[in-house]
C-alpha cells in the first residue's frame, strides 16, 4: 500500500524538461499560439447575453456529465489528499471544510475517514451527483459521518457561494451555540438541501471555513470567471484559513491530446461533451490567488509517470499543487 501511495507524491520527471520537449515539437505548436475568438460581440448588451448563455451551457454540460457517471466507478477515492494536505488530519476538533465542486464525494470521503471530528460542507452544480455523494459516503464505514457531511446545490462560479457560510455579524453567536446547531442537524431527517435558505434555517450561520478545497474544480470554470470564483472562496474562509488546491498543470498528457478545434481559449479546451478544461502554469495560479487576496504558502508542479496496463504506454501527468492562506 505504501508503494502505491508513494506514486502520487514522487517527482518522476522534471517539468522543465517536459516543457522543452513540448515547445520544440512542431506537432504541439498550436497549443502555444495566441488564441483569437472568431466571434466578437458587437455591443455590451450582447456580451452580457452571451456570457449568460455560456454559463448555462457550462453548467448543463457538467450536469449531464455527472448523470452519465453517476455509478461512481468513474471517480476513485483520492486517498493521496491527506498526505498532500496533512492539515486536514491535524486540525482542531470541529474544524470546517468547504469542498467546492465535490462530485461524487471522492475528495470528501478520505477527509472524513482521516479525521473523525472534521465537518465537511460540500457543494456542486448537480443535485443528482450530490445525492450520489450522500449515498456513497453513507455506505462507507466512517465514524459519525451522518452529521459531518452536509451538501448544498450551488454553482459557485455563476451564483457565488451563499453568505450563510461566513456571516461575520453572527459569528460570535454561532460559536456559543455551535453544539446546539450540530445537534439539530444530526436529528434532522432532511440530509440534502437544494437551496441555501433551508440549510441556514437548520444550522444558523456557519461562521466561516477553516479550509476550502478546490480539487480539479477551477479548471472547469471559464478563465474569465476564475478570479471572481476564487474571491468567493476567499470570502467564506476565516482569517488565517487555508485554501487547498490541486488541478491540471501545463503540458499534462490530457492537454496534449486535445485537437486544434477544441481550443476555446489560451490553454483552455472543450471536450466533445461540452465540459471545459484549463491547464495551469504556476505563474497563472499565483497571479489568480494573490490577486484574490491570498498569501502563497506552497506552489509546485507534481509530475508523475503512470503506466496504462492495457497498452503498456507510459503517460506523463502534470498537476499543480498549492496552498494559499487568507491573511489574519
Amino acid at each position: 500500500m505504501e508503494a502505491a501511495e508513494a506514486e502520487y507524491f514522487s517527482k518522476d520527471f522534471e517539468w522543465d524538461e517536459l516543457r522543452a520537449e513540448v515547445e520544440n515539437d512542431p506537432s504541439f505548436r498550436y497549443h502555444l499560439l495566441p488564441f483569437e475568438s472568431s466571434t466578437i460581440p458587437s455591443s455590451q448588451t450582447t456580451t452580457r447575453a452571451t456570457t449568460a448563455a455560456e454559463e448555462e451551457e457550462d453548467s448543463t454540460a457538467w450536469k449531464r456529465f455527472h448523470i452519465r457517471h453517476s455509478s461512481g466507478k468513474f471517480f476513485k477515492e483520492r486517498r493521496y489528499l491527506l498526505k498532500e494536505f496533512p492539515e486536514l488530519v491535524s486540525c482542531g476538533e470541529s474544524s470546517k471544510v468547504l469542498e467546492v465542486g465535490c462530485g461524487n464525494g471522492s475528495t470528501a470521503l478520505p477527509i472524513l475517514r482521516g479525521n473523525e471530528h472534521i465537518i465537511v460542507y460540500a457543494c456542486d452544480c448537480s443535485s443528482e451527483i450530490l445525492e450520489r455523494a450522500e449515498e456513497i459516503i453513507d455506505a462507507a464505514t466512517v465514524v459519525s459521518v451522518r452529521h459531518r457531511f452536509r451538501t448544498f446545490c450551488c454553482d459557485f462560479s455563476v451564483t457565488g457561494l451563499p453568505k450563510w457560510l461566513a456571516c461575520h455579524s453572527c459569528r460570535e453567536v454561532f460559536l456559543q451555540k455551535q453544539q446546539n446547531c450540530l445537534s439539530d442537524v444530526k436529528e434532522s431527517h432532511e440530509r440534502h438541501f437544494n437551496d441555501s435558505n433551508s440549510l441556514k434555517e437548520s444550522t444558523c450561520c456557519i461562521g466561516g471555513m477553516d479550509f476550502v478545497t478546490l480539487i480539479f474544480t477551477l479548471s472547469a470554470v471559464t478563465f474569465q470567471r476564475m478570479l471572481a470564483s476564487i474571491k468567493e472562496c476567499f470570502s467564506v474562509l476565516k482569517p488565517g484559513g487555508t485554501l487547498l488546491f490541486r488541478d491540471y498543470g501545463l503540458y499534462d498528457m490530457t492537454m496534449l491530446r486535445f485537437e486544434p478545434n477544441q481550443r476555446v481559449g489560451f490553454m483552455e479546451y472543450m471536450r466533445s461533451d461540452g465540459t471545459r478544461s484549463y491547464f495551469f502554469s504556476l505563474d497563472t495560479v499565483r497571479d489568480l490567488f494573490v490577486g484574490a487576496g491570498f498569501i502563497e504558502l506552497e506552489l509546485e508542479y507534481c509530475c508523475v509517470k503512470s503506466v496504462n496496463r492495457r497498452n503498456e504506454k507510459t503517460m506523463r501527468r502534470v498537476w499543480v499543487h498549492g496552498k494559499f492562506q487568507k491573511p489574519m
